[in-house]
């Protein structure tokens, strides 16, 4: 019986194959109290399963393809991290020893303390890092457990190899496509797997930041994640087709349905070799108007996919990547400074736009009080307050910058203001860190300054922030949260969620507006940027400069060169105008 299961959608495209169900990785944990002289022989049972945990992963590591995506590599390394946190070793200790729990309870237990801490993080990138943090905690009960891998290389689906039961190749020579559905998964699983096989994913977790999402999209492969019942109603064998382009499953077509999605899958193809054609074609519109297309990235290694897109330049390095999951242990001014070279780098001397740290009172550093001290994080000390509250690492992120700026053009980016205080602090902060890198007789260079627009507070005053700021960069996610108070990890109110409300793109009009008057570089970087639907309303309100993911960069200059901005003026400004833009910019 053909149904649909939908979820939402991470990397476009369509993928027809037979489903490979992977068994969730969510173990039976037992729950008994062990003996005081036990104490140390538990313990030391935890740390064994944890440092094959390590070696695993170390030997994953050292098998990655050369042509594997930088994301994998990247978190890999983030599990390794959270398997070396010492806080967390030392919290397992401490249920075993005080309460007596074994070695799995004591774990579990733990990761239910994290898992809580991570659901109510305003973040929503680093909110769905707790999947790492689980996967890392079930790969060490596996290892107590004696089990396999959660995943192991999958036995052929009916009809594919010479018999029924034949172990697939991991080397993409499969006949029929194949489409993995799963609860969740781990970069280190994706890796067994060597990228080549699976037409496209369907993971009943994640968001559209997960890592599952960020692979995906990296790889170019179809996927649909936070389809929540799929690994319950999709059986093994099945044939599926995931629509990526709307966040769709269909389980068991009909034929009539099969041709359809063929053809629009021939289609697709199709559309990407004709977009991958505009690699080298500069960005310009029908009446001559130059568009800046940049990419966002939120690892070192992303640079070299940004190049590869066709972008011109990094317009938002999220540097909080870097600082994750280290319990209070973070980089240091020397591994940031190689961090940022190594981004620099990979641009060939194009432009990089680095962020500083971007996160909040509940952020996973091992910093703030307890997470239920704040009423309310979404408005709390994050950004650019907490950066001002820890002026000490504050200041090791801009020398680290600073240093790097030798290497090649840098821009740098504050997250977060809304008050002249915080401005006059920041530069304050920026003077002294130049003076610290003086007294040790380093070089630096010079560096542009920009403020990221995304409280209403900053949009209503822009012209008070051009005077201090030599480009712009509109937030629109947070923008929209803000102006409009809707939490955009509440279901309930996630549907309010809304870039198209008239009071949303005033603001985003207005900000535009001031900064081209001013002569001042202003760029969106937002989700806006890289939706296609709203390409022109902002190329109609005089936007240059768009910057979003390397896998949205040419459909989104595919847009651009079809447009002719002189004439795209008026009708923005009758959009702006209207009661209902939505329904204007659907006619």
């Amino acid at each position: 019986m053909t149904f649909a299961i939908h979820g939402l959608a991470v990397s476009r495209g369509i993928a027809i194959g037979r489903a490979v169900v992977v068994a969730s990785s969510r173990m039976e944990v037992v729950h008994y109290f062990i003996r005081p002289d036990q104490v140390e022989a538990e313990i030391q049972r935890a740390r064994t399963a944890r440092n094959a945990v390590i070696d695993e992963l170390r030997r994953l590591q050292e098998e990655v393809p050369k042509d594997a995506p930088g994301e994998l590599d990247a978190l890999l390394e983030v599990h390794l991290m959270l398997l070396q946190d010492q806080a967390l070793a030392e919290a397992i200790r401490n249920w075993i020893s005080d309460r007596l729990y074994n070695a799995e309870w004591a774990l579990t237990t733990q990761l239910e303390i994290i898992s809580r801490q991570f659901d109510e993080m305003d973040d929503e990138y680093l909110r769905e890092r707790k999947a790492d943090l689980e996967q890392v905690v079930e790969r060490i009960l596996r290892h107590m457990k004696g089990a396999a891998s959660p995943i192991s290389p999958p036995m052929a689906p009916a009809g594919v190899g010479a018999a029924s039961g034949q172990q697939l190749p991991l080397d993409g020579t499969v006949d029929t496509p194949l489409v993995l559905v799963a609860q969740d998964l781990s970069p280190a699983d994706m890796l067994q797997f060597k990228s080549k096989v699976f037409a496209g994913f369907i993971t009943a977790v994640g968001g559209k930041t997960s890592h599952t999402a960020i692979v995906a999209r990296s790889m170019d492969i179809p996927a649909v994640v936070g389809a929540r019942a799929a690994s319950q109603l999709i059986r093994q064998d099945d044939w599926v087709i995931i629509d990526g382009n709307e966040g769709v499953v269909i389980v068991d077509p009909t034929p009539i349905i099969l041709e359809e999605y063929s053809f629009r899958q021939r289609q697709s193809e199709l559309e990407r070799e004709r977009l991958a054609r505009l690699r080298f074609t500069p960005s310009l519109t029908m009446d001559g108007q130059r568009v800046e297309l940049l990419a966002n990235i939120e690892q070192p290694s992303d640079g070299a996919a940004a190049v590869r897109a066709g972008a011109v330049g990094v317009g938002l390095f999220r540097t909080e990547f870097l600082f994750m999951g280290r319990s209070g242990n973070l980089p240091g001014e020397e591994e940031q400074y190689r961090a940022y070279c190594e981004v620099i780098s990979s641009m060939h001397g194009m432009p990089v736009t680095i962020r500083t740290l971007d996160v909040g009172a509940d952020k996973p550093l091992d910093k703030a009080q307890p997470k239920d001290y704040y009423l309310n994080p979404a408005l709390g000390l994050r950004a650019i307050r907490w950066s001002l509250a820890d002026p000490v690492m504050f200041r090791t992120q801009l020398r680290a910058i600073l240093r790097a700026a030798v290497h090649g053009p840098v821009k740098l980016l504050f997250p977060m203001l809304a008050h002249r205080s915080e401005i006059e602090q920041t530069l304050a902060q920026l003077r002294q860190a130049q003076t610290e890198l003086d007294t040790r007789g380093l070089a630096y260079g010079k560096v542009k300054l920009g403020a990221m627009i995304e409280i209403p507070a900053a949009a209503l005053t822009v012209r008070s922030f051009l005077k201090y700021f030599d480009f712009l960069s509109i937030g629109t996610n947070d923008l929209i949260q803000y102006t409009l108070a809707i939490d955009r990890a509440d279901e309930a109110v996630a549907h309010l969620y809304d870039p198209m409300h008239p009071a949303v793109l005033r603001l985003v009009a207005e900000v535009i507006a001031a900064a081209n008057a001013a002569g001042k570089e202003v760029c969106v970087c937002g989700e806006m940027a890289g939706d296609l639907s709203m390409t022109r309303l902002l190329l109609g309100l005089g936007l240059r400069s768009f910057s979003m993911h390397p896998a949205q960069i040419l459909a989104v200059k595919q847009e651009i060169l079809r447009a002719d901005s002189c004439k795209l003026a008026p009708w923005a400004n009758e959009v702006l105008d209207s009661e209902t833009p939505a329904q204007m910019m659907a006619h």
